[in-house]
C-alpha cells in the first residue's frame, strides 16, 4: 500500500516537471524569435535596390569583374587649421588637419606657391561654419566637397580630387 501511494504521488511530479520544461522551450523559442526579429528590423542592412547595386557595381569594377584602381594621386598635408566657428557666443572652436589628394606631381607644385591664397580660402570658408552646421556626417561630407571647389577656385579646375580630414576637433 505505501508503494502505491509512493507511484501516485510520482506521477504528477513528472507532470509537473514535463510542463516546465515544454515552457521553456516555448520561452526560448519566443526569445529566439524576438532576436532575429530585432536583428533583421534593426542590425541587418537592407538589400540594395538592384539599379544601385548595379551602378556600385559599375564604379566599383571593370569589364573582367576585377576591381579598377582609381587613378593614384599626389598626397599633400595642409597645415591645421584652428578657427573660432561663427556661434553666437563664439565659444565653440574647430581644428581641422587635412591632406588633399591632387592630381599630379604640378599640382603639387602648385599648392606650395598658392598655400598663403589656399590658408585665406580656407579660414574664410572654416570660420563661417557653425557647430550646427559641422555636427551631422553630411554635413561634413559637404565640407570636404566646398573644400576641394575653393581649392580648385585656386589652382585650377580638377586638380585637386578629394579632400581627406585627418583630424578634426570641435569644441
Amino acid at each position: 500500500m505505501a508503494e502505491d501511494l509512493d507511484n501516485k504521488q510520482d506521477k504528477p511530479k513528472k507532470k509537473k516537471g514535463l510542463i516546465k520544461w515544454i515552457i521553456l522551450a516555448v520561452l526560448l523559442l519566443a526569445l529566439g524569435g524576438g532576436g532575429f526579429f530585432a536583428y533583421k528590423k534593426f542590425l541587418a542592412k537592407p538589400p540594395a535596390d538592384p539599379a544601385q547595386a548595379e551602378q556600385t557595381q559599375a564604379e566599383g569594377q571593370g569589364k573582367d569583374g576585377k576591381e579598377a584602381k582609381p587613378a593614384e594621386g599626389q598626397v599633400v598635408s595642409l597645415p591645421v587649421f584652428l578657427v573660432n566657428l561663427a556661434d553666437p557666443l563664439g565659444r565653440r572652436y574647430l581644428k581641422l588637419a587635412m591632406d588633399v589628394e591632387v592630381k599630379d606631381e604640378a599640382a603639387k607644385a602648385e599648392i606650395a606657391k598658392n598655400e598663403a591664397k589656399i590658408k585665406d580660402a580656407l579660414l574664410l570658408l572654416l570660420s563661417s561654419k557653425t557647430y550646427q552646421e559641422l555636427s551631422t556626417l553630411d554635413a561634413k561630407i559637404q565640407l570636404k566637397q566646398d573644400i576641394v571647389q575653393r581649392l580648385n577656385l585656386i589652382l585650377g579646375n580638377g586638380k585637386v580630387v578629394q579632400v581627406y580630414f585627418t583630424d578634426m576637433v570641435i569644441q
